[in-house]
């Protein structure tokens, strides 16, 4: 049986542009796709944590170091600039694989400049 697993996220990144006239996608910051693991035109799921709106697109790569995160096409209407959102890919894998995978965490801050990046996340308290 194959298992889909959350392969990456980016963790609280702040929307910078959201483009309804754009062919579609979101555009992110190149330097953080390459540290999450987000290939360009990966799918990815997008969770607003301001609105909480849930959709689904592509990644393409931005400018690196630039910061953008921009909300393109249709899905410029679930996100507004400022919107705080985590962006996440996953993967499929056996039991075996998926007993030692461990997910990249990315964190970054306001500017979206990277804070730090982890394997797991600690446990919820109840």
């Amino acid at each position: 049986m194959l298992l889909t697993l959350l392969k990456c996220k980016i963790h609280r990144a702040t929307v910078t542009h959201a483009e309804l006239h754009y062919e579609g996608s979101c555009a992110i910051d190149g330097r953080l796709l390459d540290i999450a693991g987000i290939r360009e035109y990966e799918r990815i799921d997008i969770y607003d944590v301001t609105s909480g709106e849930r959709f689904s697109t592509y990644a393409i790569r931005a400018d690196e170091g630039s910061g953008v995160i921009s909300i393109n096409g249709a899905a410029a209407h679930k996100a507004q600039v400022g919107d705080l959102i985590i962006i996440c890919a996953y993967g499929q894998c056996d039991e075996a694989e998926a007993a030692r995978f461990k997910p990249t965490l990315v964190y970054v801050d306001a500017d979206n400049r990277l804070t730090h990046t982890t394997r797991s996340t600690a446990k919820q308290a109840a």
